[in-house]
């Protein structure tokens, strides 16, 4: 089960949320979230936990508890939702739309032309 930890300081490190939820089983995978321009932590991350049982205790049992000074949010982590690339996406990137102009049309003229 993938489990969100949000929250976080930003001084977190992954070995530490490892040590904190392999106290309630295995842990596959610990990943925090990092800002792709500067590397800072974004305060959140996840962690894979293969059995059922024991994600749902961790997240019992650490929801809303401190951690580093800071209480922690932990749940079940939604499915990743479908991005749209901003560059492949079609539609309008601004700037001059030509649908709203029209030069032949005498009533639009009297109304600045749009």
């Amino acid at each position: 089960m993938n489990i969100y930890i949000g929250n976080l300081p930003f001084n977190a490190a992954e070995d530490e949320l490892r040590e904190l939820f392999a106290a309630f089983g295995q842990v596959d995978s610990v990943s925090l979230i990092k800002d792709k321009f500067t590397g800072q932590s974004r305060g959140f991350g996840f962690v894979e936990m293969p059995n059922l049982k024991e994600a749902q205790a961790a997240i019992a049992g650490l929801n809303g508890k401190e951690f580093m000074g800071r209480n922690m949010t932990v749940n079940p982590a939604r499915p990743r939702e479908e991005r749209k690339d901003s560059y492949s996406s079609g539609g309008s990137r601004g700037g001059y739309d030509n649908k709203r102009r029209t030069t032949g049309n005498k009533s639009n003229r009297s109304r600045g032309g749009y």
